[in-house]
């Protein structure tokens, strides 16, 4: 992440996962004689999903590029390049050319949670990309198969003691958001879970749907279709307060582990070097975007809430949610598998 500044605010992070929304600024402005082929932009951009289709960054990035889209009156088109838990598709984007037509929807799995876990990766978080804005804080549910006799945290979180590393989790890999979040979960618990990684969150998902494994914790983007057409019985959200497009699911701290909560990022990121006037302009049509109201209500319908910030905010945010899981898995004893 070159050329930021250390003086961003150190607040960040707690709005980001304390859920308060950060006003977004809309930089400083755009100078189009900067770039002797035209105003920026003047072709289609690239958008680099290093995870699965369905997934909830996914579904958060094609609501987002499509609504810029049509503002900026220019493409985006989402690339889905998965793999290694989101390292595959990372490095392309960091060795993509830093003009502002090739970027990145990333989650903070990518960004801080995978390079606990990784040795020797392609690539630095904070040397090879630009960080343009956070988009959305993803909320998160635990799921079961419809035939799972779990009906809350609390009676899992029970059968899981009455049978240590019997119960199964499915997760998008090692190091994902799912692995992590479960990871945490059945440490503050005082339970042992297995592990099932799959190669990405939706599949993960379906087995769980299909009865294969019993269990998941996942972005409710990802798993709303799910839900909503029975195949996944949500059983509780890592939230302060249940979520309104889901009213029958309890808290998981209401319900089995008090004080129980997690979410994820989707953010915007760019190749290092990239410009700062692009930056900017990207970052001002990102909140545009985030402030439409048909946006919203798509966000909302998805378990998604819309945030916004500016590069350095979402600069400092990385660099402390770093510090986060370094602790997080060290606590956990979460390893590559």
């Amino acid at each position: 992440m070159k050329n930021q500044s250390n003086t961003a605010p150190r607040a960040a992070l707690g709005a980001i996962l304390g859920g308060i929304a950060i006003t977004a600024s809309l930089g400083a402005g755009f100078s189009p004689a900067a770039h002797a082929q035209g105003a920026y932009p003047n072709k289609t951009i690239r958008m680099i999903i290093p995870l699965a289709a369905g997934s909830a960054v996914d579904n958060a990035a094609r609501i987002l590029v499509q609504k810029m889209s049509v503002n900026l009156g220019q493409s985006i088109v989402v690339e889905n390049i998965t793999g290694a838990s989101g390292i595959i598709g990372a490095d392309k984007l960091a060795k993509s050319a830093p003009d502002g037509y090739t970027i990145g929807g990333f989650n903070d799995s990518v960004m801080t949670m995978v390079p606990q876990i990784t040795p020797n990766l392609p690539w630095n978080i904070l040397k090879d990309f630009e960080p343009v804005s956070l988009a959305a804080t993803i909320e998160w549910g635990l799921a079961v198969s419809p035939n799972a006799p779990y009906k809350t945290a609390g009676e899992l979180i029970s059968a899981a003691k009455a049978a240590p590393g019997k119960i199964n989790y499915a997760s998008g890999g090692n190091g994902s958001p799912q692995h992590i979040g479960m990871a945490v979960f059945a440490s503050q618990a005082g339970i042992s879970m297995t592990h099932v990684p799959y190669k990405g969150a939706t599949p993960a998902a379906v087995d769980v749907a299909g009865g294969v494994v019993p269990v998941t914790m996942q972005g409710l983007a990802t798993i709303n279709s799910l839900v909503r057409g029975g195949k996944l019985r949500l059983i509780g959200v890592p939230m302060k307060a249940r979520h309104p497009a889901y009213p029958d699911a309890p808290t998981i701290s209401d319900s089995g582990l008090p004080g129980f909560e997690f979410n994820s990022w989707f953010t915007v990121m760019a190749p290092a070097g990239t410009p700062k006037d692009i930056i900017n302009k990207l970052q001002s049509e990102i909140a545009k975007a985030l402030a439409d109201p048909d946006l919203k209500e798509k966000y909302a319908a998805q378990g998604l809430t819309p945030r916004g910030s500016t590069p350095d905010e979402l600069a400092a945010a990385t660099r402390d949610q770093l510090a986060k899981y370094a602790r997080v898995v060290k606590e956990a004893n979460i390893k590559a598998e």
